[in-house]
């Protein structure tokens, strides 16, 4: 197939320069509007691009796959996560699959950093407070957080933006690392990071300070942290997630936060955005994003370009640099 032919859809608008990348070279359709495509629209796609172009706000199932024979042979997801697409019925409908890892490490680590200090300090409530007109001076015992020096953070999944968190908290704010893994990192980036690895999950939260997690979505990891689970955390400990939002039972959490068991939490992702869980909104203690875990001009354009490489590759019919199906 050859370049100037191939046919591309945008589901979201990206960054200019990674969208002029692409409209150079292929016939693309960008999304003007920049909101997000009914099932309906995503699952017609299927027969007029050649290459969709998704994100983690295109949820694609067996349903919107279809059955061969469709046009589309390529979903270059925008994003190092995967779980918003349907992987099997992808691979039964030769579908390929590719994202776009590495390039947004740094950027999600700084994103967890900044949730954990945001915690720790009760900087949001401050701020909140200052805006409201709430705040009545400076006073020895005013909105006292926590120090991070010389505390734990317990990292639950140890891939890349885990490693960079660690790197930061350790490096930092004199952090000690602990972290719950399925496999050991190499010896050389443990000793590196200050890190050790903990052989269960239980262990971790039972000794950890602050609780940042780092797995993949999907059924395995679904409420991975729930009511047990936050039962055996420490006492006023801290809780963050910049991974993916079904990962923790928020209603369980909620409670926890009301109760004073937990101390705060910081989140960046939500079950089902952008609707974020009632039980957390009136809550002072915990600090809320808007899925900003990868929200730099530097990281999302080169997202875009990562996801460009790999529909050139396509169009090229060369092995697909960032190929998960």
């Amino acid at each position: 197939m050859t370049a100037k032919r191939l046919r591309v859809l945008v589901t979201r608008r990206w960054p200019e320069a990674a969208e002029h990348y692409l409209t150079e070279r292929y016939e693309v359709t960008l999304n003007a509007e920049d909101a997000p495509m009914s099932p309906a629209r995503l699952a017609q796609a299927f027969d007029e691009y050649d290459v969709i172009c998704p994100t983690v706000s295109d949820k694609i199932d067996a349903d919107i796959i279809g059955a061969a024979p469709r046009l589309t042979r390529l979903l270059a997801n925008f994003g190092v996560g995967f779980d918003h697409i349907d992987i099997a019925a992808c691979k039964a409908a030769n579908v390929a699959v590719t994202n776009t890892p590495g390039v947004l490490t740094d950027a999600t680590a700084d994103l967890a950093m900044a949730l954990i200090l945001t915690a720790a300090r009760r900087t949001g409530e401050g701020e909140r407070e200052l805006r409201d007109g709430r705040w009545s001076g400076w006073r020895p015992t005013h909105l006292m957080g926590r120090s991070l020096s010389g505390k734990t953070l317990g990292l639950v999944g140890f891939g890349r933006i885990a490693q960079a968190t660690a790197h930061r908290a350790h490096h930092g704010f004199g952090m000690n690392i602990l972290y719950y893994s399925r496999s050991a990192a190499a010896p050389d980036v443990e000793r590196g990071l200050g890190a050790n690895r903990m052989a269960t999950l239980e262990e971790l939260l039972r000794r950890s300070d602050v609780v940042s997690l780092h797995v993949p979505g999907g059924a395995e990891t679904s409420n991975m942290i729930g009511a047990k689970e936050i039962a055996a955390m420490k006492p006023g400990a801290i809780l963050v997630n910049t991974a993916r939002g079904g990962v923790i039972d928020h209603d369980a959490l909620a409670a926890a936060l009301k109760s004073g068991a937990l101390s705060a939490a910081g989140l960046d992702v939500y079950p089902a955005e952008p609707v974020v869980p009632a039980s957390l909104l009136g809550l002072e203690n915990v600090v809320l994003l808007p899925h900003l875990g990868s929200a730099t001009v530097e990281t999302r354009e080169a997202m875009g370009l990562r996801a460009a490489a790999n529909v050139n590759a396509f169009a090229s019919g060369s092995p697909l640099p960032d190929r998960i199906a």
